[in-house]
């Protein structure tokens, strides 16, 4: 078999799964096994692959047709400037939480930040890994997560405090980021596969307009915390509804994706 024959066999086999980036998608798990990147694919179509590693890329492609996502075939997945450990104990780490980061990277030095709900610890350890001077903890309602999430932060070599917690821990903080679940229940059958079927569930429902999670840190916050809180763009409103001195940060697409204010 060459690169080549490996494309020409996954690509029609991913687009006839529903995939929609099956050229995007084939690419990146054979470049994977191969230990290359794609663009070696290209310049060297006719490069032979080994049986075992034949066999490796059989079976992610397999994988995948049953549309379980490209990371948690792979087993990882890019976040800002570090690479996260992900399976599905946790949510896929995506790029419109990087708004959480930003958030709080104007704070001052030495500046205690809690981050709720961190899953892989993606949100928490793009802060630690950009400002090392902040106290940042985290905190999760789920053990697999925390797990994740302590994995991810020896991987790194960061010093991040991983709790097992539904609720935000005791504490002062100058602020407390979170991307809690905030899809409606009825949204669910409206997911793609990948989401629907393979990430959390408990990571992602949240009552009959998705925003109980949200509702209940707001409530549980002492009065005058900063909280930066991601939502979906049609929550905005409702959001800034329950904090004081609302304001929304829009992602790269321009959509309303990220209130703070305080509680």
């Amino acid at each position: 078999m060459t690169v080549g024959d490996a494309l020409s066999g996954a690509v029609p086999a991913l687009e006839a799964a529903g995939c929609e980036t099956p050229r995007l998608d084939a690419e990146v798990l054979i470049a994977d096994a191969l230990g290359v990147d794609r663009a070696a694919l290209v310049s060297d179509p006719g490069r032979e692959v080994s049986p075992t590693v034949a066999r490796l890329i059989g079976e992610r492609v397999r994988r995948r047709i049953a549309r379980e996502p490209v990371a948690y075939v792979l087993g990882r997945k890019g976040f800002r400037r570090i690479e996260l450990v992900v399976d599905r104990r946790v949510l896929i780490p995506r790029p419109e939480s990087e708004l959480l980061v930003e958030a709080a990277l104007g704070l001052p030095p030495g500046a205690r930040v809690h981050d709720v709900g961190t899953g892989s610890g993606a949100v928490a350890l793009a802060l630690l890994e950009e400002r090392p001077d902040l106290r940042v903890s985290a905190s999760d309602a789920s053990p697999g997560a925390v797990a994740v999430a302590r994995e991810n932060a020896a991987r790194l070599g960061l010093p991040l405090e991983v709790e097992l917690a539904s609720w935000l821990p005791e504490g002062r903080y100058d602020m407390v980021l979170a991307n809690l679940p905030y899809v409606a229940d009825s949204e669910l059958p409206s997911l793609g596969p990948e989401i629907a079927d393979w990430e959390p569930r408990e990571a992602l429902l949240a009552g009959a307009d998705g925003l109980d999670g949200i509702r209940s840190l707001v409530a549980d916050a002492p009065p005058g915390t900063p909280l930066a809180l991601e939502h979906a763009p049609h929550q905005a409103g409702a959001v800034r509804g329950l904090l004081a001195e609302a304001e929304t940060l829009r992602d790269l697409a321009g959509r309303e994706r990220v209130t703070r204010g305080l509680a």
